[in-house]
């Protein structure tokens, strides 16, 4: 008979070890010097024997594994303590999500499944204008028209695997845009894509698009804001860009282009509008956002950075890169200091 957690990934040693964390929550409150528990009675819905309660500082294989699904959490002094309930079943929730995600897009992968319907589509629709579906193994491919290059970039960034850089020379987008690229994003960003933004200096005008924009950082983006000129250009994985046909008339279409000579040259524009573009101010530069506030009390429940990250429910590099930017805004050496030092500013009451 399968027990309660087993579709959620987890074995019935684990399931009976968490409960008995719990149990020993509940009825032991944590000390600073706990002792060795002893056995617990067996759970009585289940026919198996239940495992013995851990030395809780002891190395155990088993209770990593809880560590590492997001059932229990190591303290600096290494007491492993459980992860209260809602949040244990939240992370086995998302660490499914995430296995079944990256189960799904590596069989449209291996079956060629976008490649597929492509093909059928030309097949059906022969045109002298190129679409989004046009071969991969053109150089540069003319879009015509939004809806093909809305097509280009769904494609591009389905595959996208370690970056995508953008620009917006308005600044201003538009609830359809927004709608239209927020899912996008959030897949990226959900994957651990590096994602780097440049907007113009409108969107620090415009309260939908900034509030847009502060969301994307809270999830991993990074962001700037340009004072100057820039130009229109997404660049995905440093192998695939798209240009605008007419940059005065960007509805008009755009150029894929993977020349890799020209895609190089584009990379460069983008590094240097992203040195002379400023950080996208906060929405109160003195105190730490709501993901930085858990980046912080991470540092003092958290052993590794990967069970950090699977508690925020970000990428790994993505929690780095909000541990980097606090350190640099504390002024800290490392991160016990950083944490001291955000103790001592009310940081984390």
């Amino acid at each position: 008979m399968p027990h309660l957690l087993e579709f959620l990934g987890v074995s019935e040693r684990e399931d009976h070890l968490y409960r008995a964390l719990l149990r020993r929550e509940s009825t032991h409150p944590p000390t600073d010097h706990p002792e060795r528990p002893a056995a617990e009675r067996p759970d009585t819905e289940s026919q198996a024997p239940e495992p013995q309660a851990p030395d809780l500082q002891a190395p155990d294989p088993d209770l990593d594994r809880l560590v590492t699904l997001g059932l229990a959490s190591r303290a600096s002094n290494g007491v492993v303590r459980p992860v209260p309930p809602p949040r244990a079943v939240d992370a086995l929730i998302d660490g499914r999500l995430r296995a079944l995600r990256e189960e799904l897009e590596s069989e449209v992968t291996q079956r060629a499944v976008l490649e597929s319907l492509f093909r059928e589509r030309r097949a059906a629709t022969p045109s002298p204008h190129a679409g989004a579906g046009s071969e991969n193994n053109q150089m540069i491919t003319h879009l015509y028209g939004i809806d093909a290059v809305r097509e280009a970039i769904d494609e591009l960034t389905f595959f996208a695997r370690s970056e995508d850089l953008t620009t917006h020379p308005r600044g201003v987008m538009s609830p359809e845009s927004i709608a239209v690229s927020r899912p996008i994003n959030m897949r990226l960003l959900r994957r651990g894509v590096r994602m780097r933004m440049i907007l113009g200096s409108a969107v620090l005008r415009d309260e939908a698009s900034l509030a847009y924009t502060r969301e994307l950082v809270t999830h991993g983006a990074e962001i700037r804001v340009s004072h100057h000129p820039i130009e229109r250009v997404i660049i995905v994985d440093r192998q695939a860009a798209l240009t605008p046909i007419d940059p005065t008339l960007t509805a008009k279409g755009a150029l894929l282009v993977r020349e890799p000579g020209l895609v190089s040259t584009l990379i460069t524009l983008y590094e240097r509008m992203w040195a002379a573009a400023e950080e996208l101010p906060g929405e109160d530069t003195d105190l730490p956002s709501d993901i930085e506030r858990k980046v912080l009390a991470l540092l003092r429940t958290a052993d590794k950075d990967e069970t950090a990250a699977r508690h925020l429910g970000v990428s790994i590099r993505t929690y780095r890169k909000h541990l980097a930017t606090l350190m640099r805004r504390l002024g800290a050496a490392n991160r016990v200091e950083a944490a001291l030092i955000a103790n001592e500013r009310g940081w984390l009451t």
